[in-house]
Formats: C-alpha cells, structure tokens, sequence
C-alpha cells in the first residue's frame, strides 16, 4: 500500500509489527517530520496502541503539534496498520465546554435551591459565600448595603470557615465597591489591584492574592450587595467564560438576598400591625375583675375577626366600657376590619355614657368606608357601688351577654339590637344588671356556641352546655371562668374546623372567700 502524496483526505501513518514507521502522506510527514536524518517516530499514544495487540479495534486518541487527533486502525496484507488520523481539537474542546456548561448548570440549580430554602437574610449571604468560595474562587466576601454607616459582611474561606463581622470603611476606599452597592446604573464585574485591597478584605491567613474581581447583586430594583472573589497566587485568573458564569451566580444570590431583606421588612411591619390588633392582657379596673381569652379559627393565626377590649374610665365617665365584637368572616381581611372598629370606638369613648349614640356613629363610619363586612358588637359599661358592680349592657346584633348567680342560677339579660356597619339606622336596647359580689357576666362571640364536635363530630356546643358550664363557675374568680370556658369549648371541637372563638367576663369583687369542702366538691361563701 502505497500513501504517499496529498490524495488522502487525512494523515496516514503506516506502522510496520514493530511499530516502526513505514510511510506517512504529506499530511502526516508534517505533523512527523524527520529529524536529522532519522524517521519520524510516531507518537507514544499511538506506538502504545499499536503494540497492544488485544486492544479493542475502536480508535483511539490522542494529541500531536498541539491539536487532539483520533486515530482508525486498518490492516494490511503484510502485517503492517495503517493509522488514519482525524483532527478532533473543535470537536473535543466543544465536548469539554458542554460538560464544563451542565457542570455550570447544574450548580446554579442547586445554588437557586439553596438559596430560596430560606428567607433569613443572614442565611441567604452565609450560603452565597460559601458557595462561591467552593466553585468560584479560594474564598469569598458578601457585603450588604450600608446599614447606617455599617456594612454587614460575611466572608468565606477555601476551607469553609465562615466569619460575620461589620465593617465602617468607606467604599469608595476599594476601586469598584461603591459602583456594585449602588446597584444603579448596573456596573460589571471589577477587576482591581491585589496591592489596592484593604486588610479586612482578605481572609486571614489567605495567602497571597494573586487575582480580585468585584461582582454586583443585583436585587429587585435595589442592589442586594457586592460579591467579591478572591483567588491566589498560584490559581488562574479569571476567564471571560469564568467572569460571565459568576455573574449568573450573582443575579440568583442577589434575587434571593433581595427576597429575604423584602420578607424581613414586611415581616417587621406585620409584626408592628399585629401587636396592635391582638386583644389585650386585662385586669382589675376600678375594684372590678376583667378577663379574655381569644382563640383564632386557624392555628397559624394570630388575630381574627373576634376581638375585645377593656378601656378604663375617663375625665368624662366614672364607668369602665368592656367591648367585645365579631366581625363577619376570618383571618386577615375581617382583623383589618377590627382595628378599625377598635379604634373608632377608642376616639369615641367620650360618648360611652350614651350606648345607642355610640353604636349610631360606628355605624355611619362603618357605612362611609365603603367596605363590605359588618359585625355585632355588645357593650358593658361597669361601676362599683358599694360591694356590687352595676352594669349596662347593650348588644347590637349580638347575643346577650350571662350572668352566673351566687348560687349558680345563669341568667339571660335582655338586650339587643340590630348589626353594625348594614343599615342606615342602628336600633339598640340598653339594660341595666347588677352583679353581687362574686357574681360574674360573661360576653361571648357564637364562635363558643357554634363550635361543633363532640363524640359524633358534628353537634353544636350550644348554649345549653354553655350554662351547664357556667353553672360550675359560681363563685370563681373572672380568669378561672374565661379559662373554664375556653379550654371546654377547645376540648369540643378537637382538631376539627372552627370559627373565631372569644369570652370577657366582668366579676364582682369577693367580699368574702371559698372554701372546699372536701376538695372535690364546689365552694361555698363563708364570711
């Protein structure tokens, strides 16, 4: 077989069974030329691979003059192979950059994943730091906008030492800083100078620097921070492919750091609303005990549409105002709802001698606010006189309020009236109680008498159990009574579906004290 000449379309080399060259074409005397007078030599990869005789007949691979080559075996009559070589330098260079990108795509994935797991601030930049150390860099800084004068920063090392700490200096003190935390106009990567770096930038005991790059975080509109990565000495500066994929990484780290700084801020200001839609802690007002429990109809709730509240006297009334209220509908939207009637009924405490004017302008402001809901509301407004506490009560659209008599006699008072926040005119019945001492009324919303379970599941807890119930707290302090009846009312309906649940009872002061019998049985009044 003769190869000679340029009419093969590819390098042949012909070995003979010693693996000695026998003959090359052009193309492969270029890529072999000889040297002083000797053949060429062909390469190791391929002088192995002819000297293997049990090796597979498939090409095999290899590189020469600079350039990746396959090489196909073909027999010859006389014991001889020639080698047909084919360039594969594009071919494999592209393979290596595919597996380089899923590689590359595969950690974005799991750094997105990582990332949004939380939405704690802190966690966000410790895990963007420390995943940039392990695949970006030799170690890593996240540095959050100023807060004040001082910039929150988490650094991480080669060996995933993480470190928070805040630093004061200045921005502008580190070529490219100040532009990434700015965030607007959008600004590239920033190569800068090893020997311009400040000592709080480079983790201690790093090493020399031999390559810095400043990346922005780009955030929701804001800048979320600056990433800067650190490399030594003796690593490889950054390429334009390696620049390119850290700031993929950036955009996910500074959405997701951006995303954590939003739920933090709106969690802060949910937290401020709340704290003043919660009902509040009460207490003996004037010589008379108060006391609520409130129960949201989900558990992962911390207000509702039931709400109550106690406002003590003021320079324009000697009487105590005890509201309790119910919203139509739960969760959020009715709570928005009952800060405002909480709050209107606060600016209109100088009326509370008056229920019916009370109740009148609620309504209308109820009405000009063009929201859809309404609600029932019951008021109780107490005095003491002497060792008893008169009462006036006045339930609009509301279930009228019980009273537990010294000798467990449960009492309906007679009030009534119409719901707030429907009709253009409010009607309303006030009614005057007196409550001996010891002697208790209880407000409750129908989320206590509507609550169904039970042993079947689905039996109201109604409003004779509730007497039941009451006529076992005879005697007993306002707090043990809106416990009793709280923890009896959740017992019922267990881990089943409920509507808000609320109770304010209003004690007479004991003049005189329990005792128990036995234990077990219920006390009686001694002087």
């Amino acid at each position: 077989m003769t190869v000679s000449g340029s009419s093969a379309p590819y390098p042949v080399i012909v070995l003979d069974e010693t693996g000695q060259v026998m003959e090359l074409n052009d193309a492969a005397a270029r890529l072999l030329p000889a040297t002083a007078g000797r053949a060429p030599e062909p390469p190791s990869w391929l002088a192995d691979a002819h000297a293997d005789r049990t090796a597979h007949s498939g090409p095999v691979t290899g590189r020469m003059g600079g350039h990746a080559y396959s090489a196909h075996r073909s027999p010859l009559p006389d014991g001889a192979t020639a080698w047909w070589l084919v360039e594969e330098t594009a071919y494999l260079a592209a393979v290596d950059e595919l597996g380089v990108e899923r590689r590359r795509t595969r950690f974005l994935a799991q750094a997105s994943s990582a990332l949004l797991a939380s939405l704690n601030l802190d966690r966000c930049m410790e895990v963007t730091a420390q995943l940039a150390a392990e695949h970006l860099a030799d170690a890593a800084l996240v540095i959050a906008p100023a807060a004040g004068l001082k910039f929150p920063t988490v650094t991480c090392d080669a060996q995933g030492r993480v470190r928070r700490f805040v630093t004061q200096a200045e921005p502008g003190s580190v070529p490219g800083l100040a532009e990434a935390l700015r965030g607007f106009p959008p600004v590239p990567s920033r190569w800068i100078d090893p020997a311009q770096a400040p000592a709080w930038l480079v983790p201690e005991g790093f090493g020399p620097v031999g390559s810095i790059a400043i990346t922005p975080l780009p955030g929701h509109g804001v800048s979320a921070g600056a990433l800067v990565l650190l490399r030594r000495t003796e690593n490889e500066r950054f390429s334009e492919s390696e620049e390119a994929f850290a700031g993929l990484f950036a955009a996910r780290s500074g959405a997701a750091m951006s995303a954590a700084r939003l739920y933090a801020e709106q969690a802060a200001i949910s937290d401020v609303l709340m704290r003043e839609l919660l009902p509040p802690v009460l207490a003996s007002v004037e010589g008379v005990e108060f006391a609520g429990r409130y129960r949201p109809s989900a558990d992962g709730d911390r207000v509702g549409g039931d709400f109550y509240d106690v406002h003590p006297p003021t320079e324009e009334s000697t009487e105590t105002l005890a509201v309790l209220g119910d919203v139509c509908g739960k969760g959020l939207e009715a709570a928005v709802l009952t800060g405002k009637i909480r709050n209107t009924v606060q600016a209109l405490l100088p009326m509370a001698d008056d229920h019916g004017r009370l109740l009148r302008l609620l309504n209308n402001a109820l009405l000009n606010s063009h929201q859809t809901r309404f609600a029932t509301l019951v008021l109780a407004s107490a005095r003491r006189e002497g060792s008893e506490v008169v009462l006036r009560l006045t339930a609009a659209g509301h279930a009228a309020p019980l009273v537990v008599r010294r000798d467990g006699t449960v009492e309906e008072t007679g009030t009534g009236g119409s719901l707030i926040g429907v009709l253009p005119k409010v009607t309303s019945r006030t009614v005057t109680v007196r409550l001996g001492p010891g002697e208790t009324c209880l407000l409750y919303t129908d989320g206590i008498t509507e609550a169904r379970g039970g042993p079947m599941g689905d039996a109201m807890f109604g409003e004779d159990r509730l007497r039941r119930t009451l006529t076992e707290c005879a005697g007993l302090p306002a707090e043990a009574v809106v416990e009793r009846v709280q923890m009896l009312a959740s017992q019922w309906v267990g881990d089943q579906r409920h509507d808000d649940m609320a109770v304010v009872a209003v004690t007479a002061p004991r003049g005189a004290h329990l005792s128990a019998v036995d234990g077990t049985t219920r006390g009686r009044y001694t002087a």
